[in-house]
């Protein structure tokens, strides 16, 4: 039997060796240490050849391992109209290259609120986003576009900011950081099997119960304050609760992928593998 979920690293595993190195010798280790997904990280920018990408996509394929990318971080769906282009640019790139390279998803950051009502907000954001589906779609560029949930209250990416793009249109779905959802309050809530639970029903009533099949998460230990995420931490120095938030994902019969952002990467994306077939009961 497989398990629920695909485990892996945002970014290559820091014991990639040197050679054949790059997002090759990623997918190689990866797979030799017992993880079978891996983000793309390509969070500066898309600087990649089609001959790199098919590489990459034939590497995925011959070990069996999933791959999502995580688009560059300069992108931002509420920018001023001069500056919209070249975000645009940066998410539509990381979404045809990653096409290319055999991605089946494309996490990006949504951008800020620059202060304004998230609502307003999304009235710029959706029918933004909404043209970038559009042209891939035209292109037969076939991804998923993720907005992440982000960890700070400033941002643009609250839970409900993700539903709502989500909602909006085909070929969009949440990323679902469940370390920055617990940040971004700044008090700690949001770290328990109650609170995750509701966070899943919603998620199934907004989005439909096949949604909850291919969830695309990513983890960490967080530190955080009173305005939400300050940096990622390893498991074992956190406090997110990570037994209860697999039970509230055992118990709505959840999978997809789960993707670890700590800094000791491949070791806790394993601890993770190990937890989650703990508390599922699941054997590879």
């Amino acid at each position: 039997m497989t398990l629920s979920f695909k485990f892996g690293t945002v970014g290559s595993p820091t014991g990639t060796p040197k050679k054949p190195g790059g997002s090759v010798g990623a997918v190689e280790f990866s797979k030799s240490i017992g993880l079978d997904a891996l983000e793309l990280g390509w969070v500066q920018s898309v600087r990649v050849t089609e001959a790199t990408c098919a590489a990459i996509k034939s590497a995925g394929e011959a070990q069996g391992v999933s791959l999502s990318v995580h688009a560059p971080y300069f992108i931002n769906l509420n920018a001023t109209d001069d500056e919209w282009p070249k975000s645009r640019k940066r998410l539509m790139d990381a979404a045809h290259y990653g096409y290319l390279a055999g991605a089946t998803d494309i996490i990006f950051h949504p951008g800020s609120y620059f202060q304004n009502d998230p609502i307003e907000v999304l009235k710029v954001a959706i029918p933004r986003l909404k043209g970038c589906v559009d042209e891939l779609k035209k292109n037969g560029d076939n991804v998923t576009l993720r907005p992440e949930t982000m960890g700070k209250s400033a941002m643009l990416g609250s839970f409900e900011d993700a539903l709502a793009m989500s909602k909006a249109m085909d070929m969009v779905q949440p990323c679902i950081d469940f370390a920055h959802l617990h940040a971004r309050p700044g008090d700690g809530t949001m770290n328990t099997y109650d609170e995750w639970s509701r966070l899943l029903e919603t998620c199934a009533n907004e989005l439909g119960a096949d949604s909850l099949k291919r969830l695309h998460i990513h983890l960490s230990g967080i530190e955080y304050g009173p305005k939400g995420e300050k940096n990622h931490l390893p498991l074992a120095e956190a406090d997110l609760d990570l037994k209860a938030l697999f039970r509230a994902l055992k118990e709505f019969k959840c999978a997809g992928r789960i993707l670890c952002e700590s800094p000791v990467m491949e070791e806790d994306a394993l601890k993770m593998k190990k937890v989650w077939m703990k508390v599922s009961g699941e054997k590879k």
